[in-house]
């Protein structure tokens, strides 16, 4: 996937001065008397450039974590990210790093670059271990199934009223009562993409039939019938270890880059079946002993199956110009 990404990264690369001035609304952004040391240059992330911003607040220093983006796409994706952000940290604030807000810059000749503002925390770069990031990721998904708030404003649906981008690639959710009617509603939208996008592929043409007139309604309606039923979720929405690692000062772990919406909360573990995925088998071993599988516990497999591929769809439109994609 490297050689893919970088090329992505050179198509909406942010100007580099983005991140050597703090901009006026940035700064806007900080508590009252906030005096800005610097801001330097930290991490890597592709579409965006993002910086550490250090400061002094009643003399004490503290830091900021700013992400960057360019153009009207870079500005939907800032401000969808802070709103999952905002639900995750509503739902789980030990896991998910505070975000502070979002906005565009104001600087001459800056007018395009907008901004993502979020609370610093040192981190390892490591993938967590498994048992502990299992147990919080479905702390997360039981929390926002079977508790009280509903920090998404679900009502019971599954979706969601904010677009979610897969790396630049938007994905428009809206709401449907029904589990297999969002999945198959939006999973056609993105095989059509992927088809406008990559260009037509007979074979894949002759299989959508069969897969939404018989795949989806066989693994997806027995969750919702038969006496069952299953309640959305608030998932992260494409945690793979590149999403995830570990606090360095507490040792728990830390997820970002949302693309958050309400699902089966089995969704979330698609992408842990991926063969590039450092999140994997272990994970979801650990995961069910905190959440069990939904029944029918024997279509599980199947289901994480479907929902795998899925997320190769997602990956197949945005590395366009990778094969491989289309051979999953």
């Amino acid at each position: 996937m490297g050689s893919e990404q970088t090329e992505y990264a050179r198509e909406a690369e942010v100007p580099i001065e983005a991140i050597q001035a703090v901009d006026p609304e940035v700064a806007a952004k900080l508590p009252p008397e906030t005096v800005v040391l610097s801001i330097t240059a930290h991490g890597l992330s592709f579409w965006t450039r993002t910086a550490r911003i250090d400061v002094q607040q009643n003399g004490r220093r503290k830091a900021y974590f700013l992400k960057t983006s360019f153009g009207e796409l870079g500005r939907a994706m800032m401000s969808s990210e802070h709103r999952c952000m905002i639900k995750l940290r509503a739902a789980a604030p030990q896991l998910v790093p505070e975000p502070i807000g979002w906005g565009s810059y104001t600087g001459v000749g800056m007018s395009d670059v907008h901004f993502l503002l979020c609370e610093f925390r040192s981190l390892t770069g490591e993938v967590p271990a498994a048992e502990p990031f299992a147990a919080e990721i479905a702390g997360l998904h039981r929390a926002t199934a079977y508790g009280s708030e509903d920090v998404g404003g679900s009502a019971g649906r599954f979706g969601s009223d904010v677009p979610t981008f897969h790396g630049n690639v938007r994905v428009e959710h809206g709401w449907s009562d029904s589990w297999e009617g969002y999945f198959a509603r939006t999973t056609r939208a993105l095989l059509e993409l992927e088809q406008e996008t990559r260009g037509p592929n007979e074979e894949i043409r002759k299989i959508m039939t069969p897969f939404f007139e018989k795949v989806i309604p066989r693994l997806l309606r027995p969750l919702e019938t038969g006496g069952r039923s299953i309640r959305p979720s608030l998932i992260h929405g494409d945690l793979w270890h590149g999403n995830a690692t570990t606090d360095a000062e507490t040792g728990a772990p830390v997820i970002f880059d949302a693309a958050s919406f309400y699902a089966h909360n089995e969704y979330e573990l698609g992408v842990w079946r991926q063969p590039w995925n450092n999140i994997n088998e272990p994970y979801r071993t650990e995961y069910h002993k905190h959440f069990p599988k939904s029944p029918p516990e024997a279509d599980f497999d199947d289901r994480n199956l479907l929902y795998a591929i899925r997320v190769n769809v997602l990956d197949s439109i945005l590395y366009k110009d990778d094969p491989s994609y289309r051979e999953m």
